[in-house]
């Protein structure tokens, strides 16, 4: 028997942009093993460059700073789909079309439209769902593995994440009121996707965090994609609330020996 056994189970994914997309790995993953994926893209030039990556899928549209889409999308996905196992939430937004800026002159636009995007539309989400969503369904969401650490490409995303985090434990409060729904993140490293190539310098600290990750190698999008997996399936039943880490050890390993011998080096 397949471990994850979500064979014939369906899940609702957004964000799949391209192959390099965390929801895309995330959804072979899903279909491989059975599951039936419904996917959410923000655009028609979205649907049709996903629809080449899954010519069979069912592929709705849907902008999630509007919250009239979010109700169609809403209305129209139980018609043919009336019940949902799970939901993944790969959406984030941050506009760095002035470039790298200090932290302080984070526009309010700016700032509150990356909350609205990469956070709130999970609330939003989930409350438009909740009728169709299974008694013991799963909500993932894509976090990172560390707010605190003030790394000024990512700017004000990070808080957002910040927000984010928080956001999940609020709503498993919530809906345990009335159902047995969890909701839990991946808190992943820093990785390669098309989404953080526009970060500005963020090869720079790409590399950098793969050489302070414990084998000297960094996570692979797969990766945090098979974490995703676990958390939908009800081999994670007992998880609800929490974010996974998923770093391959760079959070214990900031004081490596062979990076601070190369900075004291003269």
């Amino acid at each position: 028997m397949d471990y994850l056994d979500i064979a014939g189970r369906t899940f609702l994914i957004f964000g799949v942009a391209n192959k390099k997309s965390v929801a895309f790995f995330i959804s072979q993953i899903l279909t491989e093993a059975g599951a039936e994926v419904v996917y959410v893209v923000q655009s028609d030039a979205h649907k049709e460059s996903v629809s080449k990556l899954f010519p069979a899928a069912d592929i709705y549209t849907c902008d999630v700073e509007r919250e009239e889409e979010i109700t169609k999308l809403a209305a129209d996905i139980p018609k043919k789909h009336p019940k949902l196992h799970g939901i993944v939430h790969s959406i984030a937004f941050a506009n760095y079309e002035e470039g790298l800026k200090p932290f302080h002159e984070t526009r309010r636009k700016d700032f509150l439209q990356s909350v609205d995007i990469s956070c709130f539309s999970l609330i939003s989400i989930v409350n438009a769902f909740k009728d169709i969503l299974d008694e013991k369904a799963s909500v993932v969401t894509i976090s990172i593995s560390a707010t605190r650490i003030a790394a000024e490409p990512y700017g004000w995303m990070a808080p957002v994440k910040a927000a984010l985090d928080s956001t999940l434990c609020f709503l498993a409060k919530s809906f345990s009121a009335f159902s047995q729904v969890r909701f839990n993140s991946v808190n992943a490293g820093l990785l390669r996707t098309s989404s953080s190539a526009g970060i500005p310098g963020y090869i720079d600290y790409y590399l950098y965090a793969e050489q302070i990750t414990l084998r000297k190698r960094a996570i692979e999008t797969k990766e945090a994609a098979n974490a995703v997996a676990f958390l939908l399936s009800d081999r994670s039943s007992g998880i609800n609330a929490q974010g996974i880490i998923v770093d391959c050890g760079m959070s214990t390993n900031y004081f490596d020996k062979d990076i601070i011998d190369r900075a004291m080096r003269p």
